[in-house]
């Protein structure tokens, strides 16, 4: 079954962590396969100067090539962009990257309210969405738009999150397709992206 051509194929998979989520991240992101054809963007709430070091560790365990989002780069296949610490990262049409410093939400930037939201806008359907452990309710409001466009929404379940604050919440919207836990994402991803 050749699925690159399909137009509502869901290869765009965009996860938000905070506390605890570094490896969470890893053990998502690890296990997917170039065979996938999938670009993946994440925002982590890290602070200035952490992510790029963050990115390097995770290019050594993955398939997939990880790498600090730079303002303007284009999305790729087989890529995974991290979000630099102190900045908004949003996804602009023809899927460039855009960053930014405008102010915090939540408390945080980047916000993975902003990937969410600005991505769904030119995406769509093809979105998966995956909130991980995490403290407040950044990601809650994105998983809402994502699911308002015909994405499929993740969140992680309590008793495998460090912090069940982002995926309680984003869970309480009603737009929760599926709640997993951290062992299962990565298997549900795989199978979500390779329905026809």
């Amino acid at each position: 079954m050749v699925h690159n051509d399909l137009k509502n194929r869901r290869d765009i998979i965009l996860i938000g962590a905070s506390t605890g989520g570094p490896n969470a991240i890893e053990k998502v992101i690890s296990g997917l396969t170039t065979d996938l054809n999938i670009s993946v963007l994440v925002v982590q709430h890290m602070p200035s100067g952490f992510t790029r070091a963050f990115a390097e560790r995770l290019n050594k365990k993955c398939q997939l090539n990880v790498l600090e989002a730079s303002n303007g780069i284009k999305i790729e296949k087989n890529k995974i962009y991290i979000a630099p610490g102190g900045y908004h990262m949003i996804v602009e049409r023809g899927g460039i990257i855009r960053l930014n410093q405008e102010p915090p939400i939540w408390g945080v930037r980047p916000a993975v309210d902003k990937l969410f939201i600005s991505a769904s806008s030119i995406y769509g359907n093809r979105i998966i969405s995956v909130v991980l452990t995490g403290m407040g309710k950044d990601g809650a409001e994105g998983t809402v738009v994502v699911k308002m466009n015909k994405g499929i929404t993740i969140s992680q379940d309590e008793s495998s999150s460090i912090i069940y604050g982002m995926p309680k919440v984003t869970y309480e919207t009603g737009c929760v397709d599926y709640v997993l836990s951290l062992n299962n994402i990565t298997a549900k991803i795989k199978s979500l992206v390779n329905a026809t």
